[in-house]
């Protein structure tokens, strides 16, 4: 994935004549200035996601691709806590790495559709063939063992397989859809990314207005959070219980609004480099604000603040008032994070560049070993302990060995959106 090179303010530590130290924001160059934290958030925010998924194995009532015997009625709050900010940490920080890009190129007008155009030439070979690769190879065998371990299916994987890609196939037609029963399954995301990118890529001329000196009231976080959580609100009651989330790409609209929004969110902060700093100076405050309204939301779970059930199905203006607070609350987090991030995650490491160079082929191929290990550890393994230590194990050693056989073959650094070269940097 690209990484977070650019040219725009950047703070440094100044020292007074006393001693003390404060901020500054000075102009680098281009080629010299990186934004090493958002590597970091991202490599982060994949670790969390491929643990969040093996917690679905263990959570009570979720449903899942496969579900151990023994499930934790509690471990819906752990994970009810990442719930709010997980995904759209990723679209927000793809969003923020894409502008970093997008500015180089829209700098240069006489190039400049021709660099967009290429752009988004290697963006769909990067993001469109690893997800063709991974739904036709990756995603097979989970499905297949989804099905199995679910007494649905008892055929051999290879007479399964060539049901899978053939869109006339007559098995399963209530589980089809009109490519018949090849699915992306948890790549849903490459495929939304995409078309953001696309509509990004097209309106960027319009969307750097936000750049204007005019407009510094979008530098104060406080004004940012009021407009932000405005629209977010709307979106939150006018969209997700009419169109629940579904990854449909051509009918899941609240998804699209809300995640299409938090990418703009990410492009505003890149191009308001004033309010990125505030973001890092108000981290604290973002982090309070985020776990108090996780804590009510919490309590509402375990229905310590009445009935708040009726209330939703009669009152307006409560919806409103959960909406806002359910919204902050998703808000709050990536702030926080992104503060903390700014501030603590900014420096080079070895580690997370490691990471982040394989974080496609860990994406692709995560889930699918987790169902695969679970399905065959769970009769096998006495101990639940033993088990989630064993398939969190073999996730993340399946994870790097994928990308170390992957990085070693040309034909598999396509598969699987590596740069064909590899970068020294």
């Amino acid at each position: 994935m690209t990484q977070a090179y650019v040219g725009q303010e950047a703070p440094f530590v100044n020292r007074t004549s006393n001693g003390e130290t404060r901020e500054k924001v000075v102009i680098d160059s281009p080629s010299t200035q990186r934004y090493f934290e958002l590597d970091a958030l991202r490599v982060i925010a994949f670790g969390v996601l491929i643990f969040y998924h093996i917690g679905m194995y263990y959570v009570l009532e979720w449903g899942w691709h496969i579900k151990s015997d023994v499930q934790f009625p509690l471990l819906q709050d752990v994970m009810i806590l990442t719930n709010q900010w997980r995904m759209s940490l990723l679209f927000l920080i793809s969003a923020m790495v894409f502008t970093v890009v997008l500015r180089r190129a829209y700098d240069n007008p006489k190039s400049r559709w021709r660099e967009s155009f290429l752009l988004l030439w290697q963006r769909a070979l990067r993001i469109l063939i690893p997800l063709l690769f991974g739904m036709f190879v990756i995603v097979a065998p989970q499905v297949y063992v989804e099905w199995t371990a679910s007494g649905a299916l008892t055929m051999p994987f290879s007479e399964f397989y060539i049901a899978y890609i053939n869109p006339n196939t007559g098995l399963f037609i209530d589980k089809q859809s009109v490519i018949g029963l090849l699915t992306w399954n948890h790549l849903w995301f490459l495929p939304y990314l995409f078309v953001y990118s696309a509509i990004i890529l097209l309106l960027f001329p319009l969307i750097r207005f936000v750049e204007v000196k005019e407009l510094r009231v979008l530098d104060s976080l406080a004004v940012f959070s009021i407009l932000a959580v405005f629209i977010m609100t709307a979106i939150w009651l006018e969209l997700r219980a009419v169109y629940p989330t579904s990854h449909d790409l051509l009918n899941d609209w609240y998804s699209h609004a809300k995640y299409f929004f938090v990418m703009l969110v990410g492009i505003v902060v890149m191009l308001r480099p004033a309010l990125y700093a505030e973001i890092m100076n108000r981290r604290y405050v973002s982090l309070t604000i985020a776990i108090l309204l996780y804590s009510v939301i919490i309590l509402d779970r375990h229905n310590m603040l009445g009935p708040t059930g009726e209330l939703m199905a009669s009152s307006r203006g409560f919806r409103i008032l959960v909406g806002v607070i359910v919204v902050l609350n998703h808000w709050a987090w990536l702030a926080a994070i992104l503060g903390f991030g700014r501030k603590y995650l900014s420096s080079p490491s070895r580690v997370v560049n490691y990471l982040n160079k394989g974080i496609l082929p860990y994406y692709i191929v995560h889930q699918t070993i987790i169902v695969m290990a679970a399905f065959y550890l769970s009769s096998r393994v006495s101990s639940t302990l033993w088990e989630f230590i064993s398939i969190s194990l073999l996730t993340v050693a399946g994870c790097a060995l994928t990308y170390e056989i992957a990085k070693r073959f040309l034909v598999l650094r396509f598969l699987f959106g590596l740069r064909l070269h590899e970068n020294k940097k």
